[in-house]
């Protein structure tokens, strides 16, 4: 029997807010365990929380970008279970009525497009961490994280492959990071995915049993997890077993999922209205004024990019991986006047020299401005391609304008045709052999003389000078 996958996938998004949801404490990661907490995040008796205006903003960001409905009026709950990082006993979340619903984003997948759904979007407060030694028989936690603003995102059951999975998972990434609301450290945890996958036979509506899957940390071992899950519940089907409702851990060095619990359902929770906290009236007003900041989106300056600059897809789709990525190359394209050069130079060099360094384009020595400078030198024939291959070495090495690394090193190109045509001269009589071969039908040996004639410029000399001159020079023309 064929079966289908069917997967819903539930990602929490840390939101970048300076204070925690309920309480003024940091946010800031990588503090020195439990100095970033108080007696609200702490749980403890007689305190109140207050909500913080900002995750709210930032949550209506990522409905508007997401095609949500944004309800006028929600509520937060009390979400309750035990467990050694949740201080108060509960997490505070949203469950009944959430702030945002009904939206969808569009996924490409090899040529084709394809929209799902998301069922809604609501905030809650992340829980803490625990720290397991693996010499000692003890855990330790880390109550930083308590409090830390999330976004959760639910999907719509509409995925169906790993694949899509994937898709769906790398476009809202980079929207949430466009909009500026998450980082999307996944190594961090800021970007987190549960997913839940069921299988039925092919062409049935009915929904299967679903496992819950966790501890994916990456795209590709969410990928790797639900080609795993979906190979391991299809080989039970067709054992003649059941699937059971369960959580389950990836195990990314072994390749597969292990049993973690039994897969809790919303009552198991027994969640109910937080009575600390007022429901959350959200007016027109406030949508429109938050609408009024969103940037242009991936998609859509991808689509420019193309439109407006004469690009390739694959070089727009790279230029525009971040915002920061895109607002370079444009700076770039707008002093320079040249769309392609400049994208091939930022493709190239500049993502090379970040990603040998693992710096972000924020961090580039290589200012805009410097690069469209070089982009001119060379069209200018002030310098040459390998030329400035060293050039912008040497611009990233030190931030220095490609000029005054050029007079620094005597890098200017020769394109004295007098000068070069008494070079060539000179190269050709000491090599009478190679030009013999030459006239005698040898055209490979032009490669040595452009080699010979290079080597005598030290690299400076012009080489569509030198194609040129040579070609006349070797047939014995004057």
């Amino acid at each position: 029997m064929e079966y289908e996958p069917v997967i819903g996938l539930e990602v929490h998004a840390q939101l970048l807010t300076d204070a925690k949801i309920f309480c003024g404490c940091s946010t800031k990661f990588g503090a020195a365990p439990n100095t970033h907490t108080c007696p609200v995040c702490l749980g403890m008796p007689g305190v109140l929380p207050v909500l913080n205006k900002k995750v709210v903003e930032f949550m209506m960001k990522m409905a508007l970008a997401t095609n949500c409905r944004i309800n006028r009026e929600c509520n937060f709950a009390r979400k309750n279970y035990f467990y050694p990082d949740l201080p108060k006993g509960y997490q505070i979340s949203q469950y009944a009525s959430p702030p945002a619903e009904h939206g969808w984003i569009e996924v490409e997948l090899n040529g084709w497009k394809k929209r799902i759904g998301i069922t809604r979007i609501h905030m809650e407060e992340d829980a803490g961490k625990l720290l397991h030694d693996e010499i000692n028989p003890a855990s330790y936690v880390d109550l930083n994280r308590t409090g830390v603003p999330l976004i959760e995102i639910v999907s719509e059951p509409d995925i169906r492959s790993a694949e899509e999975a994937t898709a769906y998972l790398r476009r809202l990434h980079e929207i949430l990071v466009y909009l500026e609301i998450c980082d999307g450290n996944m190594e961090e945890g800021s970007f987190r995915c549960d997913a839940n996958i069921s299988l039925r036979p092919a062409g049935t509506e009915a929904f299967g049993t679903r496992t819950e899957l966790k501890n994916m940390n990456s795209f590709r071992n969410v990928q790797r997890a639900l080609e795993y899950e979906i190979k391991r519940q299809q080989y039970v089907l067709e054992g003649g077993g059941q699937v059971i409702q369960e959580t389950r851990l990836w195990d990314d060095t072994a390749g597969v999922t292990h049993s973690m619990r039994s897969k809790e359902d919303a009552h198991d929770y027994r969640y109910f209205p937080d009575p600390d906290l007022v429901p959350v009236v959200i007016v027109a007003a406030w949508i429109d004024a938050v609408q009024k900041t969103l940037p242009e989106l991936p998609l859509e300056k991808r689509e420019r990019f193309v439109r407006a600059y004469q690009i390739p897809v694959y070089d727009a789709g790279v230029l525009t991986a971040s915002r920061a990525l895109a607002d370079y190359y444009e700076e770039v394209v707008r002093l320079s006047g040249q769309p392609k050069i400049a994208s091939n130079w930022v493709m190239g060099d500049v993502l090379r020299f970040l990603n040998e360094d693992k710096r972000d384009i924020r961090e580039c020595p290589i200012a805009p401005a410097s690069l469209a400078e070089m982009i001119r030198l060379i069209r200018e024939g002030t310098i040459s391609g390998k030329m400035a291959k060293e050039v912008s070495e040497e611009m990233y090495r030190t931030g220095k304008t490609p000029e005054a690394i050029i007079k620094e090193k005597g890098l200017v190109q020769i394109t004295d045709e007098g000068a070069l045509t008494k070079t060539i001269a000179e190269v050709i009589g000491k090599n009478s052999e190679q030009l013999a071969q030459y006239r005698g039908g040898k055209e490979k040996v032009f490669g040595f003389f452009v080699g010979q004639v290079m080597k005598a410029t030290r690299g400076k000399a012009n080489p569509q000078l030198i194609n040129d001159l040579l070609k006349k020079m070797l047939a014995g023309d004057k």
